[in-house]
């Protein structure tokens, strides 16, 4: 709805926001403000404006508004100069001065033209009441938006920035407070922090302080904010901070609307341009982001489709931080129409391969923390029923490449192993097999081997291998149990001839002592021996009885293995395959 603006001659008139005159006097004119009509005093806005006053003396039989179609001002903003012109007084904010400033230089407010005129009162409340505090600089900057290039233009944006820079420089907190990768899992954790244990990454960490005092730079829009940010970081504004308010810029413009499927395609392309712009800002040093945001920035790359530069650098940066990361982190959505698998495999194995080339580090941590996570990975992956088995394979023996050199074991593959053979049921003998030659049969613990050995979905073959490798431990435990309780009583036993040497007859009662400690140590290991044997035997019979059960799986398994029958049986087996001769009888 239009409204009428009527600007008395006298500044005491209050009827300067009444309604329009039938017929507009001599003195008068009347201009149409993106729209809105204004009724103004000729002479009086001349006195004030050197453009107007030039087109009220150049363009007397022309329609004036049309003359100032491009004028950087909204209605509300060209009122209050108006009023200016008409000898009302003039309240200039944080929020009008920038906008007042480039309407007054457009319409050539200057002090050449008239004493005191609006442009130089604006740039003297610019320089005293913003540029020297962050406040006023963000929230003056926040209204720059509609008159953007004219800002520039009048150095006015710049001037901002160089305040913000300069005030982030001095107190970088400013900016946000930075992101704490170091966090407790509990609410025990103060009483862990005072017996000196060490704080362990987690992704649920409040990243900034919500009820900070400062203005937050994510109120601003990309075209200013993007160029700001880059500004601090070539003035060596520090990287922690930097990437703890692109952080906040991500969380607040990105994460609402990354994955609805709704989101009107203007506002997808505004979110992928925000995702990108945040991906080349991002300083690429490790830990300065939480890897779970990091994840959460390549999500929102992904599904927004960003560039194949903008996803390939967050998973460049996640490869260097690897370690920090969850399982549910790697569950990565696959996109697309023609979905083959649940999760992205190739995304994660990419991440893989960036974590492997840029490690590092001295200590095996980082190695073995990443190994879990992948074998944690698998186990969740495996129930996919679309997951290729050599896909399967592949990231199995890469968690396996990761393990070695350290003294973990082999359940956390074994137990992704029978869960994918539980979930893909259809699977031959000789796939299964292939799938479980990935397993280091002699890196399972007692109790995985236990559970192997009575695991209906592995292949006989396996069960077989499994049971070996379990003897040979069995063995080599009793060996060590023996040698090491060997040399406890041989040291004891140089003990005692030492103290026997010393004390004489007090000697010779510890001898004594001594041989009862022998043999009690003896019927120890005895006792340890007899059930280690006890339990080999339970393995034998279990073995036996799937042998029972399926004799001819177990004849395949022997050949398979080159376990060649016996004379006999192979002449046997001869005698019933060859044919006999009537007449030569043979």
């Amino acid at each position: 709805m239009e409204k009428n603006h009527e600007m008395a001659n006298n500044p005491s008139t209050e009827s300067s926001s009444s309604g329009l005159h039938e017929s507009t006097p001599p003195s008068e004119i009347q201009l149409h403000i993106r729209g809105v009509p204004f009724s103004l005093d000729k002479e009086l806005v001349a006195s004030k404006s050197s453009k107007l006053a030039m087109l009220f003396n150049t363009k007397l039989h022309e329609d004036i508004s049309y003359h100032l179609r491009d004028i950087p001002a909204n209605p509300e903003t060209f009122e209050l100069v108006a009023r200016f012109c008409h000898g009302f007084e003039l309240n200039i904010s944080v929020v009008n001065v920038v906008p007042l400033a480039c309407l007054a230089h457009y319409l050539g407010m200057t002090e050449s033209h008239c004493q005191n005129n609006l442009l130089n009162k604006t740039f003297a409340f610019f320089e005293q009441r913003v540029l020297p505090r962050w406040n006023n600089t963000v929230k003056a900057l926040l209204t720059v938006e509609y008159v953007l290039q004219h800002a520039t233009r009048l150095g006015l944006v710049d001037a901002c920035f160089e305040s913000i820079i300069a005030m982030a420089k001095a107190k970088p907190s400013l900016l946000g407070e930075q992101i704490d990768n170091r966090t407790f899992e509990d609410d025990d954790s103060e009483n862990n922090d005072e017996n000196g244990c060490d704080y362990k990454p987690n992704a649920r960490r409040k990243l900034f302080v919500l009820d900070s005092p400062s203005e937050n730079l994510t109120s601003l829009s990309l075209r200013l904010y993007e160029p700001l940010i880059y500004a601090m970081i070539r003035r060596g504004v520090p990287s922690e901070y930097i990437a703890a308010s692109l952080s906040q810029y991500f969380t607040k413009w990105v994460i609402p609307n990354a994955e609805k499927e709704d989101v009107p395609i203007l506002k997808r392309n505004s979110r992928r341009e925000m995702i990108e712009a945040i991906e080349r800002l991002l300083p690429t040093e490790s830990g300065l982001v939480p890897c779970t945001i990091l994840f959460q920035m390549l999500y929102s790359a992904i599904f927004l489709e960003a560039k194949h530069d903008c996803r390939n650098g967050f998973e460049i940066r996640i490869g260097k931080q690897l370690d920090e990361a969850t399982c549910k982190d790697l569950l990565i959505p696959s996109q697309g129409y023609a979905k083959e698998v649940k999760y992205d495999i190739e995304c994660v194995k990419r991440i893989l391969k960036n974590f492997y080339a840029n490690y590092s580090r001295v200590d095996l941590f980082g190695l073995v923390r990443v190994a879990e996570l992948l074998e944690e990975f698998l186990a969740e992956i495996a129930t996919d029923i679309d997951l290729k088995t050599n896909t399967f394979v592949s990231l199995a023996e890469m968690s396996i490449a990761a393990s070695e050199g350290t003294q973990r074991n082999s359940d956390g593959i074994y137990r992704a192993i029978d869960v994918y053979l539980d979930t893909h049921k259809y699977l031959t003998e000789s796939e299964k097999e292939g799938i479980c030659q990935v397993l280091d049969y002699h890196k399972l613990s007692f109790e995985a081997c236990s559970h192997a050995m009575q695991n209906e979905r592995l292949p006989l073959r396996t069960v077989v291998q499994v049971l070996f490798a379990s003897q040979l431990h069995l063995k080599e435990t009793v060996i060590r149990e023996v040698n090491g309780s060997t040399l406890s009583l041989g040291n004891k036993e140089e003990d005692e001839e030492e103290e026997e040497e010393e004390a004489g007859e007090e000697g010779r009662v510890s001898g004594g002592g001594a041989g009862e400690e022998v043999r009690m140590e003896m019927e120890k290991m005895g006792n340890k021996v007899m059930e280690l044997e006890r339990e080999c035997s339970l393995m034998r019979r279990e073995i036996e009885v799937k042998k029972e059960k399926g004799s001819n799986m177990w004849r395949e398994l022997k050949r398979k293995l080159g376990c060649g029958s016996s004379t006999h049986e192979r002449n046997s087996q001869v005698m019933k395959k060859k044919k006999v001769h009537p007449r030569h009888g043979v």
